[in-house]
């Protein structure tokens, strides 16, 4: 009877539970930590340190100063708003996210952007081949998805990728503090020394 029992535990801890994606937006409303959301199942997200939120923060107010003067208006969210991508059912937190004219939100809530056109991500140890790799796969699934940031946070190098073609992905890699990343689908230019703004890189030992 208790080898039963023991058995009957090990196959309910086997199955994963899966959530609908209301449930984990209601989850996420009162949640203390950010959740990312996969078909099904609630990812929780690493927290971040000082240096990767500061260069978070100095590239999303870079990007905004920089398109201010545009004639075309382009909008500039932070690292709370969620992206949704509806072709593989999955809600994710970018570091920053830029979007043409006005967002689109899926089924009209604000929490959920469907519409970006520019992506930025500040690389962290437990999470640069995700974001290099499915991550980036799950991006560009969304039409509207034209650029890619990738900035590392203990060294000067940002890799940016420009979306030439309906199948082709260039990309360019600016390591140098003197000099600039030109952001393609925005046509601005933003100096690296704004990105990495008051950061202090680790030693190379």
């Amino acid at each position: 009877m208790m080898r039963a029992i023991a058995v009957q535990k090990v196959v309910k801890e086997a199955v994963v539970k899966t959530f609908s994606l209301q449930e984990y937006l209601l989850k996420e409303e009162k949640s203390l930590h950010k959740n990312e959301f996969y078909n099904g199942q609630i990812i929780p997200m690493p927290s971040n340190k000082a240096r990767h939120n500061e260069i978070a923060t100095n590239i999303t107010s870079a990007i905004k100063v920089a398109v201010r003067p545009l004639p075309k208006v382009f909008r500039v969210f932070n690292s709370d708003q969620k992206i949704y991508i509806e072709a593989e059912n999955v809600s994710v937190y970018p570091d920053a996210v830029v979007v043409c004219e006005a967002p689109q939100f899926w089924n009209g809530r604000e929490d959920l952007i469907v519409n970006p056109l520019l992506v930025v991500e500040v690389l962290s140890k437990s999470t640069f081949k995700y974001d290099r790799g499915d991550k980036f796969m799950l991006y560009q699934l969304m039409p509207s998805f034209k650029e890619y940031l990738l900035i590392e946070q203990n060294k000067p190098c940002v890799e940016s990728w420009f979306k030439s073609s309906d199948t082709n992905w260039n990309k360019l890699l600016t390591e140098d503090l003197t000099q600039s990343i030109h952001l393609r689908s925005l046509n601005v230019t933003i100096p690296l020394a704004d990105i990495y703004e008051h950061i202090l890189f680790p030693k190379i030992k």
